[in-house]
């Protein structure tokens, strides 16, 4: 199998990226299956059943998400309408949507998807490392492919995460920070790895917001809008080789392509 994930898709610049890059990368790498982490596709905070659709129509198979899961209230209404989004599997029990999906590719495979939250810097919520392990846990029981996109603020815990599933699962992808690593790799269990995948929309903002905006509040503290930048779309994503009888990783290769100026 033949998986691409592809990192938090930033605002219009980042879906007009996916539009634009999906089909190549899929056929450069014979893709079979594409996930993204759609978290921030509308306007940069959140999404909405709309912007899901879209994606949906590009080529986007199965979504994860994170901390500003809820920023939309159409999506809190509307995310039960989806049975191949996966937000946050350690949220408080009751809270709307699945942390855990199985997409099937078409031809008899499933791809297990589960979305986890970091609690470092971040927003309590339940423990991460035991929620993991009990959701691959059980998606082992329905498919040997399993993806985990940890989506956390410290480098550290998202190591530790690696390795705590370290032959557990297919891989564990990094989500949040917008920046991608340069850490890729196939952990010993068998586990594709990176800290965080990046971001698939304007490269030349702070970390997708108009750098300017950021400058300002860095340099005088004072509070302001933060409006998407445009400048220089780009798609920034992962291809991970599984192998089809154990569900273990072969390979994982980084992605990036940039829309012409």
């Amino acid at each position: 199998m033949r998986l691409l994930f592809i990192g938090d898709i930033f605002g219009r610049p980042g879906r007009q990226c996916v539009e634009h890059f999906l089909g190549e990368i899929c056929e450069e790498f014979s893709v079979d299956i594409a996930v993204a982490n759609a978290e921030n596709a509308a306007g940069g905070l959140g999404a909405t059943p709309e912007i899901l659709r879209e994606l949906q129509g590009y080529g986007i198979q199965g979504f994860t998400f994170g901390n500003h899961t809820w920023k939309k209230k159409q999506l809190v209404r509307g995310i039960d309408e989806f049975q191949n989004v996966a937000r946050p599997a350690n949220y408080a029990e009751g809270v709307p949507g699945q942390g855990a999906i199985q997409v099937p590719l078409g031809d008899g495979r499933t791809l297990g998807v589960i979305n986890v939250i970091g609690r470092v810097y971040m927003e309590p919520c339940d423990c991460p490392f035991e929620t993991a392990e009990r959701e691959v846990e059980y998606m082992k029981e329905h498919t040997p492919f399993v993806l985990v996109d940890f989506h956390g603020e410290a480098t550290s815990e998202k190591v530790a995460m690696g390795w705590h599933l370290d032959g557990t699962c297919s891989a564990v992808v990094g989500t949040h920070t917008h920046i991608q690593t340069a850490d890729e790799r196939v952990l010993p269990g068998g586990t594709a790895y990176i800290t965080d995948v990046g971001m698939t929309g304007p490269q030349d903002g702070v970390i997708g917001v108009k750098r300017e905006i950021v400058v300002k509040k860095f340099l005088d503290g004072m509070p302001s809008s933060f409006d998407v930048s445009t400048e220089r779309p780009g798609i920034r994503a992962v291809v991970i080789e599984l192998d089809d009888a154990t569900g273990q990783a072969v390979s994982i290769k980084r992605v990036t392509r940039d829309m012409a100026s």
